[in-house]
């Protein structure tokens, strides 16, 4: 008897889809455009042309548009009926408020992950603290920044709290592209990374009163240089 070769169909008896998931898709849009979006390729007022986004970055329609929902629910694209969609712009007020939720979020995160560091995170903490020790006071800006970053986001993963973590993701990004913009009036960051040494102390003593304020103040004091610099442009 011959056996016959059908297409593999799901529950629902539709065939089982061999492309990537639009969600698939849509995630790796929206990782690209936001990573341009933050680093200034696209540039504060650009305006997204969905075509050219499309050849660009080889996704279909679909998936592009739900890339571009989710960047217009994190205020980084603007979408303007009758007149297009544009990359939002960045207003100095914009750091102050973005700031005040950052100080406290990342202040409390830190407490957190003071209280609830696993030998894990432990371990991990004991690394970053010899790569701060090890570095000079100069360095690559952008290499300095994505260290800050790395510290940040220790902190957040030791919390264990992902609701905690998205949230603070989202408001990184925001003062990311903001540092982008001031990049070149923007003192050195050494000393700043250097004084994060004090905070991973902090975690690994387990004191979280400790490293809920040297976060905080970590957090108010890059917006201070932030503001300083947005104003010398």
């Amino acid at each position: 008897m011959a056996v016959s070769r059908t297409t593999p169909t799901a529950d629902a008896g539709q065939p089982i889809a061999e492309a990537p998931s639009i969600k698939l898709e849509a995630d790796r849009a929206y990782d690209e455009l936001r990573d341009r979006i933050v680093t200034l390729r696209l540039a504060p007022g650009t305006v997204l042309r969905e075509d050219e986004l499309m050849r660009d970055l080889e996704v279909g329609r679909t998936p592009l548009r739900e890339a571009v929902k989710r960047l217009a629910l994190e205020n980084l694209v603007a979408v303007q009926p009758r007149r297009g969609t544009f990359v939002s712009a960045v207003e100095a007020s914009d750091i102050v408020n973005i700031t005040e939720v950052r100080a406290e979020l990342e202040g409390y995160a830190a407490a957190l992950a003071a209280e609830r560091l696993s030998d894990d995170h432990r371990a991990a903490a004991e690394a970053l603290l010899r790569e701060v020790e090890e570095l000079g006071e100069s360095g690559d800006q952008d290499w300095l920044m994505r260290f800050d970053e790395r510290i940040h986001r220790f902190a957040w993963e030791a919390t264990g709290n992902p609701y905690l973590i998205e949230t603070l993701e989202r408001y990184f990004t925001h003062s990311l592209r903001i540092w982008y913009l001031v990049l070149d009036r923007l003192p050195g960051l050494g000393h700043a990374v250097h004084d994060q040494a004090r905070l991973v102390e902090a975690l690994l003593a387990g004191d979280a009163n400790k490293a809920r304020a040297l976060m905080r103040e970590h957090v108010l004091d890059f917006q201070r240089e932030l503001l300083a610099a947005f104003s010398r442009a």
